[in-house]
């Protein structure tokens, strides 16, 4: 077996492992609860707020992502390597442990004085936003990074010699340039937020009707053996998932960076 062949039989054999995962899943799956989960307040509430709290948070995310990927992309500067090390934090904690660090914070005086005097966050909605953002905006601008610096700076440059100044060749070269790849991120970090769990149920609860996402009552359903209901939730974010990153590949027409 040549290295072609070996590279792709083991790339079919990734395939085949999370595709049995998946497939197992119908083992438990029944067409009626389907329909009743499908159905229910409950589940209908989790989904309204996982898609409405997984989009607000990742336009913020990216809103915060473009400045800062674009610095750290073309400018040399002191605490560069510190910010971009920084960024790996989300994927080097876990989501439970970053969840875990934020409601410590808001148990310091600093903390306190937010949540009496400002924005209440724990175990309630803007919990989730919260718990969404710190989690992607970090996953944000390193893929809007990477897609930046696949951009040659000379392109900028001559911009400039035209007498563009940077904000304007910045608006009118670089980002044009990059917007299939910015896209793809927004997409990948809005996938990334509405599957969410970890910090999300650490800093919000699990209160149904009111902090419930999908990932939570996935958690919920299984956490009361209620396996045939977990497999359709379970379904249903697999589902969301794998259409959105589907959809991305059409969209950019190549390999979405992770």
């Amino acid at each position: 077996m040549n290295f072609k062949k070996l590279s792709i039989a083991v790339s079919f054999t990734v395939f085949a492992l999370y595709g049995a995962l998946i497939l197992s899943l119908f083992y438990y799956y029944d067409g009626a609860v389907f329909l009743e989960t499908l159905k229910s307040s409950r589940t209908l509430f989790s989904i309204r707020l996982s898609l409405f709290t997984a989009t607000a948070s990742t336009i913020i995310a990216v809103i915060v992502a473009i400045p800062s990927a674009y610095a750290l992309s073309r400018f040399r500067f002191f605490g560069r390597q510190l910010i971009d090390t920084m960024l790996e934090l989300p994927m080097i904690v876990s989501p439970v442990a970053l969840g875990a660090v934020v409601l410590i914070f808001f148990n310091t005086p600093t903390g306190t004085f937010i949540q009496d005097h400002g924005i209440r966050f724990i175990f309630t909605v803007y919990g989730i936003f919260l718990a969404q953002f710190i989690v992607t905006v970090g996953i944000a601008i390193r893929l809007i990074k990477a897609a930046m610096d696949e951009i040659p700076v000379r392109y900028e440059e001559v911009a400039r010699t035209l007498g563009a100044s940077p904000a304007r060749a910045f608006m009118t070269v670089t980002l044009p340039l990059c917007k299939r790849g910015i896209i793809a991120s927004s997409i990948l970090t809005w996938a990334k937020a509405l599957g969410e769990f970890g910090a999300t149920i650490t800093i919000a609860g699990s209160m149904a009707m009111k902090t419930e996402t999908i990932p939570v009552a996935i958690f919920m359903r299984l956490a009361s053996a209620d396996i045939e209901g977990t497999v359709v939730l379970v379904l249903m974010l697999i589902g969301i998932g794998l259409g959105i990153l589907y959809g991305v590949r059409l969209l950019t027409g190549r390999a979405v960076p992770v």
